[in-house]
């Protein structure tokens, strides 16, 4: 038991260092480079993106075996909305230089600085009320904004896509990219993505007051 403690402790870590590592580096370029610093975004970050984003997997298991309260959906949809996203851009390598990419993982980001500390916190046995609070209340508005961005981009692949004259015409990095980036899948995607994020920020808003709620009785009864 103390062992598996340690290694979320550790997973915590890494990926907060892994998120604050990204977030840096892309102020840096942009401070440094101005809107140019776009276009490189995924070339300087993708791959400590991607890195991070495939230890968020584990999280789900933390979940699922109660070493970490917290709801098993709402974190099962923003993993996978990410994954099947940093695919797509994988597989799409003419559209990685998108602005749109940037604002993506800046928003990414955000949300991995907003949650690691607390999750660290809890871990260590010193949960912290405002960080609780900072986490509950700012990470919905952004999690909204990353759902919307993310349905943008996915609309931005489809016009791609058309303006491209069918997927033999453009030049894909996956061999596997061919299924994955067919109009009509993106076009489910982009609908299960509609549905999931309004589910998700359904019970982010009810997961916040049933957590504030348990912290103020807490509060109440010492």
């Amino acid at each position: 038991m103390y062992y598996f403690v340690s290694s979320l402790r550790k997973l915590g870590r890494n990926e907060f260092c892994g998120h604050t590592w990204i977030f840096a580096n892309m102020t840096a370029r942009f401070l440094s480079f101005g809107e140019d610093a776009q276009a490189g975004t995924f070339y300087f970050v993708g791959v400590m993106m991607s890195a991070c984003q495939l230890l968020s997997l584990l999280e789900l298991f933390h979940i699922a075996d109660g070493f970490e309260e917290c709801r098993l959906f709402p974190r099962f949809m923003q993993i996978m909305q990410r994954n099947v996203l940093l695919l797509l851009l994988i597989s799409l390598e003419e559209f990685q230089s998108k602005p749109i990419v940037c604002v993506q993982f800046y928003l990414w980001n955000i949300l991995g600085l907003l949650r690691y500390p607390h999750e660290l916190f809890c871990l260590i046995g010193t949960p912290y009320f405002k960080m609780l609070w900072v986490h509950q209340t700012l990470s919905i508005p952004v999690y909204l904004l990353s759902a919307v961005t993310e349905g943008i981009s996915i609309s931005h692949m489809l016009l791609y896509l058309s303006e491209s004259e069918g997927m033999d015409s453009v030049q894909l990095k996956v061999p596997a990219s061919k299924y994955i980036n067919s109009p009509y899948i993106l076009m489910g995607w982009l609908l299960l993505l509609v549905l999931g994020s309004s589910l998700t920020l359904i019970l982010l808003l009810k997961e916040r007051k049933e957590n504030l709620e348990s912290w103020d009785k807490k509060l109440k009864t010492d």
